[in-house]
């Protein structure tokens, strides 16, 4: 991220990315990154507009697909996104500005969508200012109409929780709780976030689902979570690995 309210004049100040200009300092970039270990590249395609060219993008895609990595694009606006798909990546993080045309690309494109909803559907009404209230109902409502559109075409979406502040984080399920609310069956939900994130990881062939050679890791709730989502926030069960680190469930 930019470093906000910080001076340009102060010369090599930390940045929590690495600023490109041009297709081969962006292709240098990636390369960089991938030699230092990343094993996932993330794009910002736009930022209040966009940013990255769809040139400078594709070369990100070229150098991340031929070292076996993925590309990830931050992309809330329209004309991101589409950057950012005609450029190849393999996820569209936030999509707040998408429309049909947008997700059929996607869909097109193989990609996958991750609306990360749930920190919006969860404060979009208490929010103290009324123009972020405004807002934050607005991609709310946006993202409920383009999960009808994603069904119906067909899109890939995958679950991925974008908390917002330090007490956001932990409570994951408010993602699948909110795209359930929003219109997905609690199915589609559960597996948003299990077998299509193992997908989009690459990582299908050890998590994501409960099948013999895959890690097991498993949860269980005491309610059925397909008739009331929520049951999902109250995890009674959980086994990593195969090792159960929490069983509420008592030794019956």
């Amino acid at each position: 991220y930019h470093p906000f309210g910080i001076s340009w004049e102060l010369k090599d100040f930390p940045t929590g990315a690495q600023f490109v200009s041009g297709v081969e300092e962006a292709r240098r970039a990636a390369r960089e990154q991938i030699g230092h270990g990343a094993d996932l590249l993330k794009v910002y395609a736009d930022w209040d507009h966009p940013t990255l060219t769809v040139e400078e993008i594709r070369v990100i895609v070229e150098e991340a697909h031929r070292a076996g990595r993925k590309v990830a694009a931050h992309a809330e606006l329209h004309d991101g996104m589409m950057n950012a798909l005609h450029a190849g990546v393999d996820s569209i993080e936030h999509g707040f500005g998408a429309d049909r045309a947008a997700l059929q690309l996607l869909k097109e494109k193989n990609a996958y969508w991750v609306p990360t909803i749930g920190d919006f559907f969860y404060h979009a009404d208490t929010e103290k200012s009324a123009e972020e209230r405004g807002r934050m109902q607005k991609v709310v409502q946006n993202t409920r109409e383009n999960l009808a559109i994603a069904r119906e075409i067909g899109a890939k979406i995958a679950n991925g929780f974008d908390p917002g502040t330090a007490e956001d984080h932990g409570h994951n399920a408010h993602e699948i709780i909110a795209m359930n609310k929003l219109g997905l069956p609690a199915i589609e939900a559960i597996r948003a976030a299990t077998v299509s994130a193992a997908d989009l990881m690459s990582w299908q062939d050890g998590i994501g689902s409960v099948e013999e050679g895959k890690f097991a890791d498993i949860i269980a709730v005491s309610g059925d979570p397909l008739a009331d989502i929520s049951e999902l926030e109250h995890v009674k069960f959980v086994m990593k690995g195969g090792v159960v680190v929490k069983n509420d469930f008592g030794t019956h």
